[in-house]
């Protein structure tokens, strides 16, 4: 499978991995003032946008991720899900990530036994395996992802379509991140959250402490860090401190 790949501006590369629901194009917006000095390559993950079809799962992405966006060296950045594929591709090609960003990873298995963390997941690994209409798990997914938008009962199409990718894929719980090989990689890592949830602190802060990572908060858009105020400053300043 080769994954479609959206890329904009100019300067080292930076990979963009998205989250669940938008793809590549739609879900880094605000990161387009990047490309004055920085190539931006954002993906289509499985599913979404104008890659093939394949059951969401975060093994299989990271590989080809690994293979088809770490074939040089790039800074890596992943939200959500795609923080999770993210993750695992950094550590299948440590040589060529130059900085590893992670934003709100659903890992809810690195802090098990955090009834928050508990809650967490349990709550998205049900909602996943529910055989609720896309539009009906959308409206119940964005409160429990902290996504501050509103689902109207006639969603943009973009939106039904990445919901129903996102129903019977692989549960995030499922996921045990390498973390010491990330740890051991040598490149910076930085973990971001948003602020919103005690859940996602916690596995911020967790992933933080066993990789040795830069930690910091971006309020005010709560899951979507991506699109908070103070994001894109972070992101650029870690960036060139990491060149």
């Amino acid at each position: 499978m080769r994954l479609h790949v959206h890329q904009w501006g100019r300067g080292p590369r930076v990979v963009l991995v998205h989250g669940g629901v938008l793809g590549g194009r739609e879900t880094w917006r605000a990161q387009r003032p990047l490309t004055a000095r920085w190539t931006l390559l954002a993906p289509d993950r499985p599913g979404h946008g104008q890659s093939p079809p394949a059951r969401q799962d975060f093994e299989p992405e990271a590989a080809l991720v690994a293979d088809q966006l770490l074939d040089e060296p790039s800074h890596l950045v992943g939200l959500s899900y795609g923080a999770i594929v993210s993750m695992y591709a950094a550590a299948l090609r440590p040589e060529h990530v130059r900085s590893l960003t992670i934003l709100e990873p659903p890992s809810t298995g690195v802090a098990g036994g955090v009834p928050a963390v508990d809650e967490y997941g349990t709550a998205v690994r049900a909602l996943i395996s529910s055989d609720l209409e896309p539009v009906a798990a959308l409206q119940r997914f964005f409160p429990i992802a902290g996504v501050p938008i509103e689902v109207p009962d006639q969603p943009h199409e973009t939106l039904v379509e990445g919901m129903r990718q996102l129903l019977g894929g692989r549960p995030p719980d499922e996921a045990e991140p390498p973390l010491a090989a990330l740890r051991e990689a040598g490149f910076p890592v930085l973990v971001v959250s948003g602020g919103h949830s005690e859940a996602n602190e916690i596995i911020c802060d967790t992933i933080a402490r066993e990789t040795g990572a830069r930690r910091a908060v971006c309020p005010g858009r709560g899951h979507l860090v991506q699109d908070a105020p103070e994001f894109n400053a972070l992101l650029e300043s870690f960036l060139t401190s990491s060149a």
